[in-house]
């Protein structure tokens, strides 16, 4: 065994793609979208000598802060987690990665479901919990393999509702990756986070993000409108075994229509097109945190019907750790103020 650079999109995908756990945090446009963002990308893989297949890899992306530089792994390593050898291997790297790139300390939030033996595992790593998530730890996942009746019959009374109330409204749906949905998705983001008490994400951060998407059909912005008025957007990601609602929006009005019900039931359809297993709806939180800012959106999504999984939470690779006490005070202040 070696372990590599991987410069080539199609000998990453193939194998990220290969593993039914994986999802786009650890596919190659995720990536392209951070380098657009200007960041130091970390793209390392285990090959086997003879013809350098891969037998486990990770990316992460080099973040910069006040408090000190950092790498950011969310949904990785991709890796046969049984394999002692080569998980101890992955992980010697990952540390001489954030060395390498002057990092502070390393965040690593694994594709591997909470278990007692994940955690025990991350201890024998050597790494600490964090004090703050990396991306979705506690998430809502709806089995594709089920048919649209299927998942509709074991959804709340009130969804159903909901999506009979939409379908006889008169409400447009449409799919697309042109440039005027994310323009539309963007300006629309902006008047809900002003409505939801948000920091909205700028117009770049979301635009680059699609375009890198966008490069090889990964990504559709759907959009619910009536009377030409939008009343919601969802961007939802299509990589390997899942589809990914990434982002949701809506206006007011998309409220009173119950909107956004019609988007979801559009984007599972697509998603078994493509060969998706599973449609995630991305994070939740506990039903009995109501103080939570995303209490009534995890709420929503309950509605579904869908699996409640529980993602190992991030943990941290302290590599200067005078410097790392500093991040720890500042992060768990934050997330408390937050309140997430």
């Amino acid at each position: 065994m070696k372990i590599i650079d991987i410069t080539e999109r199609s000998q990453w995908d193939d194998f990220i793609t290969s593993h039914e756990e994986a999802n786009f945090l650890q596919s190659w446009d995720f990536y392209e979208f951070h380098k657009a963002r200007g960041k130091t990308v970390v793209r390392r893989a285990i090959v086997e000598d003879e013809d350098n297949s891969i037998i486990a890899a990770y990316a992460g992306v080099v973040e910069t802060a006040k408090r000190g530089k950092y790498m950011a792994i969310a949904g990785g390593p991709i890796l046969d987690w049984d394999n002692k050898e080569v998980v101890n291997e992955i992980f010697a790297d990952i540390r001489r990665a954030g060395q390498k790139t002057g990092c502070v300390f390393v965040r690593v939030r694994p594709q591997l479901p909470l278990s007692d033996k994940s955690i025990q595992l991350m201890r024998t790593l050597g790494l600490k919990k964090a004090p703050m998530y990396l991306s979705v730890e506690y998430a809502g996942i709806l089995d594709l393999t089920k048919t649209k009746e299927e998942i509709l019959a074991e959804a709340s009374q009130g969804f159903r509702r909901k999506l009979r109330k939409a379908e006889k409204a008169d409400i447009e749906v449409s799919a697309n990756a042109k440039k005027r949905s994310i323009e539309e998705f963007c300006k629309l983001e902006k008047k809900h986070a002003e409505r939801q008490k948000y920091v909205a994400f700028s117009d770049s951060f979301l635009t680059k993000q699609f375009e890198a998407f966008a490069k090889n059909d990964e990504v559709l912005i759907y959009t619910a409108k009536k009377d030409g008025e939008i009343l919601a957007q969802n961007f939802i990601i299509f990589y390997g075994a899942e589809a990914s609602y990434h982002y949701g929006v809506s206006s007011q009005l998309g409220t009173k229509y119950s909107a956004a019900p019609l988007l979801h039931m559009e984007a599972m359809d697509e998603a078994r097109k493509r060969g998706c297993t599973r449609y995630n709806l991305w994070g939740i939180v506990e039903p009995c945190e109501k103080t939570h800012r995303f209490y009534g959106v995890s709420e929503f999504k309950r509605s579904f019907g869908c699996e409640e999984l529980r993602y190992t939470p991030a943990h941290d690779m302290i590599l200067s750790p005078i410097k790392y006490q500093i991040t720890k005070i500042v992060e768990t202040a934050r997330k408390k103020i937050r309140h997430v």
